[in-house]
C-alpha cells in the first residue's frame, strides 16, 4: 500500500509559481513511476508530468518549458515546479504512483490561476 499527500496548492497571479510537493508513505525507491495529474472542472483528468524510477521525466506539451517535475529520495517526496503559471493551469494536481500492477492516487490539492 502507498499513501499520497498532496500539498502546496493555492491561489497565484498570472505568471506566479508554486511548488507542489507528493509525499510518499515509505520508500518512493520501490516505486516504477510517478506521475501530477490534473482535472479542471468540466474535463478529463489529464497527465501533466511524471518520472520514472530510473529518473526519466515526460511532460505534457502544454506545460513544458514551465514545469518542471523532481524527486528527492531521501524524502520520499516528488516535486512540481510550477512556473509562469497560465489561467488554464487552474484545476485540482493529483499525485499519482505506480508500483508494480497496482496505482495510488492522492487526495488532490486545488491550484487556482487569477488575477
Amino acid at each position: 500500500q502507498v499513501q499520497l499527500v498532496e500539498s502546496g496548492g493555492g491561489l497565484v497571479q498570472p505568471g506566479g509559481s508554486l511548488r507542489l510537493s507528493c509525499a510518499a508513505s515509505g520508500s518512493i525507491l520501490s516505486i516504477n513511476y510517478i506521475g501530477w495529474y490534473r482535472q479542471a472542472p468540466g474535463k478529463q483528468r489529464e497527465l501533466v508530468a511524471g518520472i520514472s524510477i530510473g529518473g526519466s521525466r515526460n511532460y505534457a506539451d502544454s506545460v513544458k518549458g514551465r514545469f518542471t517535475i523532481s524527486r528527492d529520495n531521501a524524502k520520499n517526496t516528488v516535486y512540481l515546479q510550477m512556473n509562469s503559471l497560465k489561467l488554464e493551469d487552474t484545476a485540482v494536481y493529483y499525485c499519482n504512483a505506480v508500483r508494480k500492477a497496482f496505482e495510488y492516487w492522492g487526495q488532490g490539492t486545488q491550484v487556482t490561476v487569477s488575477s
